[in-house]
């Protein structure tokens, strides 16, 4: 088998380049750029013009799940075609994409949406594999935030690393872009860390001490929503909501965290 070809404009991502989610320098309008844990690449629009995912690495643009065999060869492409990006399913696996929608192979082309989108690839064993993709908006900026986005930092909050896993388990529906998500409760948040860490004691007990410290701490720091007297009665789920939605507001938890959990 021969390397596939080198597109011209097409500039190459390094594996140690930051989750897309971040954001992208300005650039040209509808410039995409793709990333997988294997590195990626950046290439502007012209008809056409294709990229292409799967764990062969030698005949694809970015690799995606190289060592699991579950991943074809090729896995699905992303072409510009009539002034936008398509994403194709080529492989045996379906695509997730963000609210819950699924790309099967036999699907039409999905038009990819100006701005950040995370599609999961399911492989063997449970794993869940990664293709980050960007479009650059049509003015070749990135999209302005929202008007209520007030409690943005310029900086993502610190966490702890256990800190950090049992909130990724805590949002992991959200990290999936799933439809309506919900925070998982106390109890799966403890199997779930229990399962990655056996030899560490993880209770549902533990876990609501943990979150709720980081809850106090945000809110300590002027981050609304965050208690009890300014939600009000009946509380639900709506402080371990307002927390995560914080936390991806302001990018200390993006979509390849989720990752984290593969082993569980």
């Amino acid at each position: 088998m021969t390397d596939i070809p080198q597109m011209e404009g097409t500039e190459p991502l390094s594996p140690n380049h930051a989750s897309l989610a971040f954001g992208v320098p300005t650039s040209e309008p509808n410039t995409i750029y793709a990333l997988s844990v294997s590195g990626g690449v950046r290439l502007g629009a012209r008809e056409e013009r294709t990229v292409v995912f799967g764990r062969n690495r030698p005949e694809v643009h970015v690799c995606v799940g190289e060592d699991d065999l579950r991943i074809s060869r090729s896995q699905g492409s992303v072409t510009f075609r009539g002034g936008r990006w398509w994403l194709a399913n080529t492989g045996h696996r379906a695509l997730q994409l963000p609210r819950s929608m699924t790309l099967f192979p036999e699907d039409d082309p999905y038009p990819v949406e100006a701005g950040y989108t995370p599609v999961f690839v399911n492989g063997t064993a449970r794993r869940r594999h990664l293709l980050e993709l960007y479009v650059a908006d049509q003015d070749g900026r990135l999209p302005r935030p929202a008007p209520d986005a007030a409690t943005l930092r310029d900086k993502p909050w610190k966490l702890r690393a256990d800190e950090r896993l049992a909130l990724v388990s805590l949002a992991q529906k959200y990290l999936l872009h799933e439809a309506y998500p919900q925070p998982c409760t106390w109890q799966q948040v403890a199997t779930d860390l229990g399962a990655l860490l056996p030899d560490e004691q993880w209770s549902s007990k533990r876990v609501e001490h943990l979150v709720s410290g980081v809850r106090r701490r945000l809110s300590r720091a002027g981050v609304p929503g965050l208690t009890r007297e300014e939600v009000g009665e009946p509380v639900g789920n709506m402080l371990n909501h307002n927390l995560v939605t914080e936390l991806l507001q302001t990018r200390t938890l993006v979509p390849p965290d989720v990752l984290l959990l593969d082993d569980v």
